[in-house]
């Protein structure tokens, strides 16, 4: 049985892929499920982060969102039997690569699929779904009514978080890279409140929203990264399409919610003040959340999905 995995240079520019021949899994025990690989997404391998956590090796297993059935489970699994169709996450100290027959896995990474969601689709949107709970649920406690500004909607997390911002009976107001963005923005249903093209640098996001929300400001913002510096300071490209920071500051609204991927945000005195005033607060996606209690990911994951077993996950791959 074959794996997929990827080999980093010991300068650390150059990665290469390389199929491995895998013993057979062990038997299966405790909480751990054997699982038929049915689908598996390709996900950007954060390097970084690994040399962060000290979990450098020379082979690191690929893919990680996985949707597969149950073939065996442990004595002390009690949320999976044989023949269940599951999805989930591998963790990223997992020796399995899901692009693989069949991998074993703790079965608190693991969630039931939903019977009208396709393999592809689960495995597919598993990640940014997650994701967007977490920045919309936890991180900004959506509600009906509050307004929302989700930044770049049209990349796979922007779009999910469209869905489930309209699903909860939010206003969302989005910006767009391009033309075929704007456009593609444009044809949601129930429509988005505003599209703001930024692709030519000319809109000004903050003066859109406060416009679009009476002067009060939105109450969330899900940024796609930010400006920290001045454009001259800045890449051409990062320049032109994200906001400034002061910009985010200034369209939030009172009590509102900043939810950040920005992991390198640096706020200065007066823009701490500006949102001390506000009675507004910052929050931090990070990708590898779950990572942290496996625990937390199950309860993520079930929830997210029950939500997406109709008509939140109807997108477009």
């Amino acid at each position: 049985m074959k794996g997929l995995y990827f080999q980093q240079s010991s300068t650390n520019e150059e990665i290469t892929f390389v199929f491995q021949e895998r013993e057979n899994l062990p038997v299966t025990e405790d909480n751990y499920v054997k699982l038929q690989v049915k689908a598996c997404a390709l996900s950007q391998i954060n390097t970084k982060l690994l040399a962060e956590m000290k979990m450098e090796k020379e082979f690191f297993p690929v893919g990680r969102e996985v949707a597969g059935i149950v073939l065996d489970v442990g004595s002390k699994v009690s949320f999976f039997q044989p023949d269940d169709e599951v999805v989930g996450i591998l963790p990223l100290d997992s020796e399995d690569p899901g692009l693989c027959e069949a991998v074993r896995v703790h079965e608190h990474y693991l969630v039931h699929k939903p019977e009208k969601v396709t393999w592809t689709e689960a495995a597919g949107t598993i990640r940014d779904g997650l994701r967007v709970y977490t920045a919309l649920h936890y991180l900004s406690h959506l509600s009906p009514g509050k307004s929302v500004l989700i930044m770049d909607g049209a990349s796979a997390l922007g779009t999910i978080a469209i869905q489930l911002a309209h699903h909860r009976g939010a206003k969302v107001i989005s910006t767009a890279c391009s033309l075929e963005d704007k456009q593609f923005l444009e044809r949601f249903r129930p429509p988005i409140a505003r599209v703001i093209d930024v692709s030519n640098g000319k809109a000004h996001v903050a003066e859109s929203c406060l416009e679009e929300t009476g002067g009060l400001g939105v109450d969330i913002v899900l940024d796609a990264g930010v400006r920290l510096y001045s454009k001259d300071d800045e890449p051409a490209e990062k320049s032109q399409l994200l906001p400034h920071k002061h910009d985010i500051i200034t369209l939030l609204g009172v009590g509102g919610h900043w939810v950040t991927t920005e992991e390198n945000l640096q706020l200065d005195p007066p823009d701490s003040h500006c949102l001390f005033l506000k009675g507004a607060a910052v929050a931090f996606l990070n990708d590898e959340v779950w990572n942290l209690s496996n625990v937390q990911q199950g309860k993520y994951l079930s929830t997210y999905l029950k939500r997406c077993d109709g008509e939140v996950i109807n997108w477009c791959f």
